[in-house]
């Protein structure tokens, strides 16, 4: 679970500052992200299923309050001091709603990043795009 957690923070990170060279490298590992809080999703789903808690339908009153705090709230300091005063299974069910959250994102993020590269192409495409003119320029 700690370790889905800290390979999804640190590929998000990384695939920013990939994103600086090579966008295919971004796009891999703000996808390797994205699976990352999948599987973390995975791993609270089963301890609230293990232990026989109830997993917050998506349209239920409290899947709804968490996410309009999200929208109220972007400071995770919020999010801790609400969880820490909670027990196991609202704690486990406000992970999931907020994960759910940073998946979406992340997909929309992905999106984004996918069309940028079919519209503009990565680095290998821009440097031969940058090498044909400069000969063609050149030899005019």
């Amino acid at each position: 679970m700690v370790q889905a957690a800290r390979s999804g923070k640190q590929n998000i990170a990384e695939g920013s500052m990939a994103s600086v060279t090579s966008r295919e490298t971004e796009i891999k590992l703000t996808n390797v992200a994205r699976a990352s809080l999948e599987e973390l999703l995975l791993d609270y789903e089963d301890y609230l299923r293990t232990r026989g808690l109830r997993l917050w339908d998506k349209d239920s009153p409290e899947s709804l309050f968490m996410r309009k705090a999200s929208l109220r709230h972007d400071h995770s300091e919020w999010f801790l001091n609400l969880a820490h005063s909670r027990n196991d299974e609202v704690f486990a069910n406000m992970a999931v709603c907020l994960i759910h959250q940073a998946a979406f994102l992340l997909k929309k993020q992905m999106n984004v990043l996918e069309e940028r590269f079919l519209q503009k192409g990565g680095l290998r495409e821009r440097m031969t795009r940058l090498r044909k003119q400069r000969r063609k320029s050149g030899s005019s």
